[in-house]
C-alpha cells in the first residue's frame, strides 16, 4: 500500500508544470515524498501551508505523507506522533471547508491508522466514525473514488475476519475502478491515487 500511493508523488510530478512558487514548492514536496523522503516532505508541505493558508492542499499532504508511513512504522511513539501531526494538519483545513470530500475521505484514513496502531482498543471506537466519513464522502461527491474505494476496502478487512460474505464489497470496488479515469482533477496537485489499489484489491476479490 505503502509504495502505491508514495508512486502518486512522482505521477503528479509528471504531469505539473511549475510556474508559480506555490507549483514550485508543492512540486518539490511530491517529488521529496515519491524519493521517500517522508521527513523532508511534510516538513515542506507544512512551510507551504503557512505560507499559503488559502490553499487546502498543503496540509492535506502533510495528513497524507504522515498516514502513509504510520502505516509502515514500526516504533509506536513514532506512529503516535504522525497520526497527530496529520490529525493536526488536517483539522486545520476541515475547520474551513468541513464540506470538502477528499478531507473526509483523509480524515477516514487516519481513524484507519488508528485501528492499525491499536485494533484491540481502537477498532470499536472508529470503525463507525471511518464508515460515517466514508458515506457523507459519497454524498458530498457522488463522483469521487476514493470515497467509494475506501469504504468497500475498510469494510472488506473486517468482513474477511469474521467470515462475512465480502461480495457486496468487492462490488463496490470494481464500481470505483472507472470513476478513478472519468474523475476531473482541478490541479495537477489535486489527489489522484487510489486506481492501483483498487485494481489490486480486486483480483484479491477474485481469489476468495
Amino acid at each position: 500500500m505503502v509504495k502505491t500511493l508514495t508512486a502518486i508523488a512522482m505521477l503528479i510530478c509528471t504531469t505539473a508544470f511549475a510556474q508559480t512558487k506555490y507549483e514550485q514548492g508543492m512540486s518539490k514536496a511530491l517529488e521529496l515524498w515519491g524519493q521517500g523522503k517522508n521527513s523532508e516532505a511534510s516538513a515542506m508541505f507544512e512551510r507551504i501551508a503557512s505560507a499559503e493558508p488559502n490553499q487546502w492542499l498543503p496540509n492535506y499532504y502533510v495528513a497524507m505523507v504522515n498516514t502513509v508511513a504510520s502505516f509502515s512504522t514500526k516504533d509506536r511513539a513514532q506512529v503516535s506522533a504522525m497520526l497527530d501531526k496529520a490529525q493536526k494538519a488536517l483539522e486545520t483545513e476541515i475547520l474551513k471547508n468541513p464540506n470538502n470530500a477528499e478531507l473526509l475521505v483523509m480524515q477516514a484514513m487516519i481513524f484507519t491508522g488508528w485501528v492499525v496502531f491499536d485494533p484491540m482498543n481502537n477498532g470499536m471506537k472508529y470503525s463507525g466514525q471511518i464508515n460515517d466519513l466514508y458515506l457523507q464522502a459519497q454524498k458530498l461527491d457522488p463522483t469521487n473514488p476514493r470515497a467509494v474505494f475506501g469504504k468497500a476496502e475498510y469494510e472488506i478487512g473486517g468482513a474477511a475476519y469474521f467470515g462475512s460474505d465480502t461480495t457486496p464489497m468487492c462490488k463496490e470496488i470494481a464500481r470505483s475502478i472507472p470513476m478513478f479515469d472519468a474523475f476531473k482533477l482541478e490541479s495537477p496537485f489535486h489527489p489522484k491515487w487510489g486506481k492501483d489499489r483498487a485494481e489490486e484489491a480486486l483480483k484479491q476479490c477474485g481469489k476468495k
